[in-house]
């Protein structure tokens, strides 16, 4: 139960840093806005921890290690990267 809730709170912290993100960035860089931004976002996220998941399994990273490094990831992670 308490791991049910860590994921639940791990999760909210991601929405909510989204707006700070490398991808919400890039979106208002193309001035996107409404649906369209938050499709290109989610998307773009979506790619990013895709690839930051990889990254850090390729490192060997395991438990919060891993967690904490692909959060930061994908924060830093832009739509070309």
């Amino acid at each position: 139960m308490k791991k049910l809730a860590v994921l639940a709170l791990a999760a909210f912290a991601f929405v909510a840093h989204a707006s700070d993100s490398a991808c919400m960035a890039a979106a208002k860089e193309k001035k996107l806005s409404g649906a369209a931004q938050n499709s290109f976002v989610k998307k773009c996220e979506k790619d990013a921890k895709a690839k930051c998941e990889t990254a850090a399994t390729e490192k060997k990273l395991a438990g919060a290690a891993k967690n904490s490094n692909v959060k930061k990831c994908v924060h830093d992670t832009g739509p070309a990267a």
